[in-house]
């Protein structure tokens, strides 16, 4: 009877895994991410996320703020998702939200900061009109577009000494939504700033670099998966014809197969190897398990759909969501964070461009029988001692 039970329970564990493995993408469990992020905000979440991370109550907000946006601009009344999102705006712009930033840095509180907030404030404003908020919008995309004018480089300071592309590609990205939604200003600026992007690439794989002098925008490391997934994310409203080379470039370089497996990003590009840190998380054969979530939001706005397809049924399947009607959360919720950047992800859409054309896949249609050969093995070895025992009764 125990064995029986045994195999009942291996097999009914196979079978919903094979489900999650091959069902296609379905973004409606987001709602109920969203539902579980919200409960865990309320009991404090982002203040623990900042033990974590240098950013973590930032990120924490914004990217929930960031999800709702993007379910509002889909959905038949945005109400509640537009005032969700103000919310998430609101915290971010508390004292609490800016307490890790410098306020003496040009734009005030550095370019971090300010790209990411002033991006959910575009997205915000594009649910409904709002005053208040459109003259918000108007004065950070002001500030933002006189500090990369007045610049060297075309990478801002998100810290005292310390500049990353992926945060001025942000704020950069901010400006074109402002042209989107208001009146165009920013044109020239958006122009200048991928002259001088292209005219520093990091030199060994072509994509922009990971960090750079804050002085000469000269590279100080390499691409990495960490940065480059969020980079591509933003990068197609900015200039959809260089997002979609540096898209297949990253592609080629930081998508890969660990052990022939499902699909997975690098935090440093084939061929290379580096450390772990806070931001890339441990790497098990050279994969970024974060830059791996984020990834599958840049392949859905390149219009990449066998990628971004397979890593949500590769998440579902390593992730052990726990689903209940209300809610959902993946790997039991022990991370927060980590569920903030997957339902982003999940629900990408290009906020300022059109939706590019398909790519083609790079993905082998067969990536996942070995999965399921390996649960069908698991359920065979789970019925070989039931039926041995049958023999041995009979």
């Amino acid at each position: 009877m125990l064995r029986r039970t045994a195999a009942v329970v291996v097999t009914l564990i196979a079978l919903v895994a094979a489900v999650r493995l091959v069902a296609p993408q379905d973004t409606s469990g987001v709602r109920r991410q969203l539902t579980f992020l919200r409960a865990q905000l309320d009991a404090g979440a982002a203040q623990e996320a900042q033990e974590l991370f240098p950013e973590g109550y930032f990120f924490l907000y914004a990217l929930y703020g960031l999800a709702r946006v993007d379910l509002g601009r889909t959905a038949a009344d945005p109400a509640e998702d537009a005032r969700e999102a103000r919310w998430a705006l609101a915290q971010l712009e508390s004292p609490a939200g800016r307490r890790p930033f410098d306020a003496a840095l040009t734009p005030a509180y550095g370019v971090f900061y300010q790209g990411w907030t002033n991006w959910l404030r575009g997205g915000v404003l594009s649910l409904g009109p709002d005053p208040a908020l459109r003259r918000d919008f108007e004065s950070a995309s002001a500030a933002l577009a006189a500090a990369l004018d007045a610049a060297a480089t075309p990478y801002l300071a998100a810290y005292p000494g310390q500049a990353w592309p992926v945060d001025s590609t942000v704020a950069v990205a901010s400006l074109r939504l402002h042209d989107k939604l208001l009146t165009p200003r920013y044109a020239g600026t958006t122009g200048r700033w991928l002259a001088g992007v292209r005219q520093r690439l990091d030199p060994a794989t072509g994509l922009l670099p990971h960090t750079v002098d804050p002085v000469s925008g000269r590279p100080t490391s390499g691409a990495r998966g960490t940065s480059q997934s969020i980079i591509q994310r933003f990068l197609v409203d900015i200039d959809p014809a260089f997002a979609r080379e540096q898209y297949l470039r990253f592609r080629s370089l930081f998508v890969v197969r660990p052990l022939r497996l499902g699909p997975a990003v690098r935090e440093y590009p084939r061929g290379a190897d580096g450390p772990a840190d806070v931001d890339s998380g441990p790497l098990p054969l050279g994969v970024s398990l974060s830059a791996t979530a984020v990834t599958l939001g840049a392949a859905a706005v390149q219009g990449d759909g066998q990628l971004a397809g397979a890593l949500a049924n590769y998440g579902e399947l390593i992730g052990v969501p726990v689903s209940t009607p209300w809610s959902k959360r993946y790997a039991a919720g022990a991370l927060p964070i980590g569920d903030a950047f997957l339902a982003w992800s999940k629900t990408a859409r290009p906020w300022v461009a059109d939706p590019p054309a398909s790519l083609p896949s790079a993905i082998d249609r067969f990536w996942r029988l070995p999965f399921l050969a390996l649960l069908a093995l698991a359920v065979l070895l789970a019925w070989i001692p039931v039926a041995r025992a049958r023999l041995v009764v009979v």
